[in-house]
């Protein structure tokens, strides 16, 4: 197996900010939500639940870096 050098790398996206159900912890983006509700209660019970809490970020920024070469995954504080 050859050892890739990480010689070309890709800077990635920070992650986007998430929010989580205080009712079943399902952890989802603003984004993705769609119409307000918790879809993993609705699916799971029908009720549609809209109370979330944001999920807070680390203190320290992580950067993280993709090798064009193999695909790894690198994070950087």
């Amino acid at each position: 197996m050859a050892i890739c050098t990480h010689a070309t790398l890709e800077l990635l996206p920070e992650p986007k900010s998430k929010l989580r159900c205080q009712r079943c912890n399902l952890t989802i983006t603003a984004e993705d939500l769609g119409d307000g509700f918790c879809p993993e209660c609705f699916e799971s019970g029908g009720v549609k639940n809209f109370e979330f809490s944001p999920v807070s970020k680390l203190a320290e920024p992580v950067v993280r870096y993709r090798c064009e070469a193999c695909g790894a995954i690198i994070a950087s504080r």
